[in-house]
């Protein structure tokens, strides 16, 4: 099964690779050792065969007769593993390692040079036989002289060798593999930037990955970029006809509303409340899809500051001259120094939203209340004396999909675009019940650096 991880396949095809070389080398270096081992067995014994011809004569009846005889202690110990025969036409020579055993002849041993073959030896299954005819006196006849070695010996030090080799091998695979996932690390390395990069694009529809940060992944950004190009493309298309159908769905509901009032006039009073409610209903929906349009557009923007105190002040103004504003005690405890991370047109549809909604179900307070650090504006809380939302339905209004404007109290479409809205602005909304008995809504903005 291939694995799904791009880092496993890596380091898998790299510990493969290298498993697979150095066992190969390890193959071809015990067969390289074991050939040198025999060709150093073989001068070994050429030299002492060559002692062996410099001391060898053939007397006058035909026998051949040694001076001299290789000094290597183990050609005097019975079957030792290291042998010599010097055969004659009428007499053979052996080493006493040999004691009544004898080299097998041969037939195609020359005089010019050394040969080498395979042989069973006489005490072991396998010996390594150098061999090559000499002629004593110049115009004697020729001998067979023959030198033995066994193969256990060569046997030995290729497994010796074979197994302190296997063991440097697989100290040296540890080291390649710890290599290779290093390399692999820091080739995946610009990977995990563009997972940080792709991460903050879903946070901010307007930011872009870099492309000219690794020529091999160039063309992967610059896919991307222009997948997110094309996505925001659709994105404003589709607001755009959002905006224009909740636009052009005014007038005919502007419409309606003088039908339902001619209606009313004229008597039919159950008809135009009918009509009123499914205008009442129609208005809600397209200014919630305008709402929406707007807090879609403004999501993801670069954050920037704005003065709070004005902008509320400039809202309480507009609604002390309203009907239901002008019998209200607005209280505002907002450093004048505050700052909110929103631009002002924003925080201006946020707060005429959630002031309107306070102003329309107070009975006589409003208090708006914020909490800084320093001068930035982390939280802020509105809050009035009116009927609020009954304790088992708070944790239902601002879930995804709720109808804000279904629940109790009367209190919704103003908190559905807040809601929104607060989104939008990076803001955390949350409702509870307030100390004047009405609502309570705080806003939470992350402590962040904007721009001014």
């Amino acid at each position: 099964m291939i694995p799904r991880s791009l880092r496993l396949r890596l380091l898998l095809g790299a510990a493969i690779a290298f498993f697979l070389a150095l066992a190969a080398a390890w193959v071809a270096m015990t067969l390289l050792f074991e050939r040198h081992i025999e060709r150093r067995i073989e001068a070994d014994l050429q030299r002492e065969g060559l002692q062996l011809a410099a001391g060898m004569k053939i007397a006058a009846d035909g026998t051949l007769q040694l001076s001299r005889q290789p000094a290597d202690a183990r050609f005097f110990e019975p079957a030792s593993g290291l042998y010599w025969q010097v055969t004659g036409p009428r007499s053979t020579l052996r080493s006493r390692s040999l004691w009544d055993q004898e080299l097998p002849a041969s037939a195609t041993a020359e005089g010019g040079a050394w040969s080498t073959r395979i042989v069973e030896g006489p005490f072991e299954p396998r010996l390594l036989l150098v061999e090559r005819r000499i002629r004593p006196d110049r115009h004697g006849e020729t001998v067979l002289l023959q030198l033995g070695h066994e193969e256990k010996t060569l046997q030995t030090a290729r497994a010796e060798f074979g197994a302190e080799l296997a063991v440097f091998l697989a100290l040296l695979w540890t080291i390649l593999a710890a290599a290779s996932w290093v390399q692999v690390e820091l080739g995946l390395r610009p990977l995990l930037s563009i997972r940080r990069e792709v991460e903050a694009l879903q946070r901010n529809p307007h930011a872009r990955l870099d492309a000219s940060s690794v020529l091999e992944i160039e063309p992967l950004t610059r896919a991307i970029n222009d997948l997110a190009d094309a996505r925001a493309h659709d994105l404003a298309r589709a607001r755009r006809r959002a905006a224009d159908l909740a636009h052009g769905l005014k007038t005919p509901l502007a419409a309606l509303s003088a039908q339902s009032r001619r209606a009313r006039e004229a008597g039919a009073a159950e008809a135009a409340d009918g009509l009123d409610r499914a205008i009442a209903a129609a208005t809600a929906a397209v200014e919630s899809e305008l709402a929406r349009s707007r807090a879609s557009a403004i999501q993801g923007a670069p954050p920037r500051n704005c003065p709070a105190l004005p902008a509320i002040e400039a809202i309480i103004g507009v609604l002390e001259r309203t009907e239901f504003g002008a019998k209200l005690i607005f209280e505002t405890d907002v450093s004048e120094a505050a700052h909110v991370p929103v631009a002002e047109e924003d925080f201006m549809e946020l707060m005429g939203a959630l002031l309107e909604n306070a102003a329309r179900f107070a009975r006589r307070r409003v208090r708006i209340a914020g909490c800084c650090h320093d001068t930035a504006l982390e939280a802020l809380i509105i809050e009035d004396d009116g009927p609020g939302i009954e304790s088992e339905h708070l944790s239902k209004v601002l879930m995804r999909g709720g109808r804000l404007d279904e629940v109790g109290g009367g209190h919704g479409l103003g908190l559905a675009i807040a809601h929104d809205l607060a989104e939008a602005t990076r803001g955390t909304m949350s409702l509870s019940r307030s100390e004047l008995g009405g609502l309570k809504i705080t806003i939470v903005w992350p402590h962040v650096q904007a721009d001014a």
